[in-house]
Order: C-alpha cells, then sequence, then structure tokens
C-alpha cells in the first residue's frame, strides 16, 4: 500500500490484544491511508483495507465512525464489507450517510435494514436517489406516515400499482402526502382519479392548481430556456383587445367550443386566456400562469370550468406556446383529472387556484415596492 505505515498488519494483528485505544488507533490510521490514497490502490489493496476497517467497526465508538461513514459514500470503489457494516449499524447517525448515498449497497442488504431496523433507518434509505419497486414496497411495508411522505416526496422513487394503492389509501387521512401523491408525474391516471375522489376540497384544488415538475429530454435543455423566456414575455401581454373581442363573441351567444377549439388551433392564446377567464369567471391574471409547462392540471381545471369539451381542452394543451410536447403518462393524467371533476367542483376549484395566484402576484408586488423603498436614498 503507499504510503502506509509498514508495522500497520502488525499492529492490526495486535489490535485483538489491545484495548478500545489501540482498536481507535489502528482504525484512525487505515482510515488515514485509505482516504487519503482512495484514487490510487488497487482491489487488492482496497480489500486489504476493507478487512481491517470490517473488523474495527465493531470495536470503535460510533462517534469515531461518523467521519468515515460520510466519506465512503460518495466514492464509488469504497470498500464493500465496511459500507456494508457502517449500514448496518444501530446508530443511524453512522448508517445514515452510506444509506442515503452509497452505490456499494447491494439492494438486498438494503432491503434486510428495512426489515430489520428503526424507521431513522428507513427514513435515510427513503432519500437515495433511485429506489426500486421492491424496495418501495419494502419500505412502505416496515414504515411509518413519515416514510410513506418521504417515499412521495422521491422523484426517482419508483412504485409498484400495489405500492401506489397503499400510498393512495393512506393520502385519504394525509393530507401532506395527499399533495405530494397529486404533483408525481409517474402517477397512473386510474390512481389519481381515486386520488381526486378520496380527499378533502381543499386539498385536492392546492394540488390541482399548484406547479408540479416538467418531464424533458435531455436534449430539450435550449426548449426549457426558451420557455422560460416566453414566460417573462407573456407576463407583458395587453389582453384588452382580446378580451373585447371574446366579450363581443359571448354576447351574442358564439363564444362557443368551438370558436375556443378554432383559437388554440390558430395559436391565438390572448383570445384563449381571454375565453377561459371569461367562461371560468376569473381574472385573465389567473389564467396566464397556467399556460406554464407546470401548471398544466391548473389548465385543465380552467377548461373544465368553463365548460369546454375534452376535445378543444386537448388542443389548448397540445398547443400551448413554447411547452414541450406532453407526455402519454401526462395526458393520461390530464384525462383523469378532466374526467374526474365535476363542473361545480372544477369551477370552485379554479377559483380557489386563482385567489392563491393572485395572492401571491400582489405579495411579491409588495415585496418588491418595499425592496424598492429600502434601496432608495434618504
Amino acid at each position: 500500500m503507499p504510503a502506509a505505515s509498514p508495522n500497520l498488519r502488525a499492529e492490526l494483528n495486535g489490535a485483538e490484544k489491545g484495548g478500545p485505544e489501540h482498536d481507535a488507533q489502528v482504525f484512525g490510521q487505515v482510515t488515514d491511508l485509505f482516504l487519503s490514497n482512495v484514487g490510487r490502490l488497487s482491489e487488492s489493496q482496497i480489500a486489504a483495507v476493507d478487512g481491517v476497517l470490517a473488523q474495527l467497526i465493531e470495536r470503535v465508538e460510533a462517534t469515531t465512525l461518523v467521519p468515515l461513514s460520510e466519506a465512503v459514500s460518495i466514492i464509488e470503489l469504497a470498500p464493500r464489507q465496511t459500507v456494508r457494516k457502517l449500514a448496518f449499524h444501530d446508530d443511524v447517525l453512522v448508517a445514515g450517510p452510506v444509506l442515503r448515498r452509497s452505490i456499494c449497497l447491494l439492494e438486498k442488504d438494503l432491503l434486510e435494514i428495512a426489515g430489520s431496523r428503526g424507521q431513522q433507518h428507513l427514513l435515510a434509505i427513503c432519500d437515495r436517489k433511485m429506489l426500486s419497486e421492491a424496495l418501495t414496497d419494502a419500505l412502505m411495508r416496515f414504515g411509518d406516515v413519515n416514510v410513506s411522505n418521504a417515499l412521495a416526496r422521491n422523484t426517482g422513487a419508483r412504485f409498484s400499482e400495489c405500492g401506489y394503492a397503499t400510498l393512495v389509501g393512506r393520502a385519504e387521512r394525509d393530507e401532506d402526502l395527499a399533495e405530494k401523491l397529486g404533483l408525481r408525474l409517474d402517477i397512473p391516471g386510474s390512481l389519481l382519479r381515486e386520488l381526486i375522489d378520496k380527499v378533502a376540497d381543499v386539498v385536492r384544488a392546492r394540488f390541482l392548481t399548484a406547479s408540479r415538475p416538467v418531464a424533458r429530454k435531455k436534449t430539450q435543455g435550449s426548449a426549457a430556456a426558451a420557455a422560460a423566456q416566453s414566460s417573462a414575455a407573456r407576463k407583458a401581454i395587453d389582453y384588452t383587445q382580446a378580451q373585447s373581442e371574446v366579450v363581443a363573441l359571448n354576447r351574442t351567444g358564439k363564444l362557443n367550443d368551438s370558436i375556443v377549439n378554432r383559437f388554440a388551433v390558430r395559436g391565438e392564446y390572448t383570445h384563449v386566456v381571454a375565453a377561459l377567464a371569461l367562461k371560468a369567471d376569473v381574472k385573465v391574471e389567473a389564467i396566464e400562469p397556467l399556460l406554464e409547462p407546470d401548471r398544466v392540471y391548473g389548465l385543465i381545471v380552467a377548461c373544465k370550468a368553463a365548460r369546454l369539451s375534452w376535445s378543444t381542452t386537448t388542443m389548448i394543451v397540445r398547443n400551448r406556446p413554447d411547452c414541450p410536447p406532453s407526455t402519454d403518462r401526462e395526458l393520461e393524467q390530464c384525462v383523469a383529472v378532466f374526467e374526474s371533476l365535476l363542473l361545480s367542483v372544477a369551477q370552485w376549484t379554479i377559483r380557489f387556484g386563482s385567489d392563491r395566484i393572485l395572492g401571491k402576484k400582489n405579495e411579491a408586488v409588495a415585496v418588491s415596492t418595499a425592496n424598492k423603498k429600502v434601496s432608495q436614498p434618504a
């Protein structure tokens, strides 16, 4: 081993006869050796380090192990026995870092820990970037409400149909869980319908009118930037003329489904916004943000509240300016939202969302005005 003490193996061999202080000394030597040479050690050298550390983990204080756990949790070629011993440690401060981040842990180890350790260990596993269906099933089987919420919040967690059904069932009694589930990109349409039917009106309205993540391919980075720029541009749009024309059409009974459909097909989204605002009885300022990629549920609710057909709603969703194409799953979810809502519920929900949107906008203006006053010279 490079830069190693020549007497290190002798020290290890004598560790059994030494006391805790001697164990801690040897542990520190080997840890320093590994961490200072991690990029230069061969597999056989890592294995030798692994053999030493794995033996000493059970003989040193937990506080001594925490820095090692933090360090090896982000090392791809970390000593595997050591990582496993740390992961199974009873103290979550020791186990947590490797449970959250280490790629050296096998799924079978994580499954065993899920079934044999406490809730804090399970919560640490919930923070991993990727979780398989088998692992989320196990975590829900043994975990409490905090584990369910942590899983629902993790966008890298994958759920079996049974796992999702379990979460939806628990969401009926947990508002926070219901909101997290409602915003997931991968929830099946059938279970989204069930969730919409089960939860309280206010909870449903919160997640249907909130912003949610947007599924984009890696090659769409420039499209995302363009969408962000278009968002800023749309905020400066003057809807006065479109509102006047829409009011005139409505007065003569011509503001019907086919007219709004035509607006969408032609890309006349000032008229789409004005028409939705009039027919759903909310302000234009509350409808405009719903054209953003992350507000598609709110747009669906607005279309339902405006008494539009699904065909017209689809056209509005598909032709939104500067938005990435909807995925099949997103369209499946949109259908679930549209078909699950009664007209009266949709109308109440869009007004609830309108109040939230306008409230946040007024709050932002107030903060901006206050900041300007503070920055002005006395």
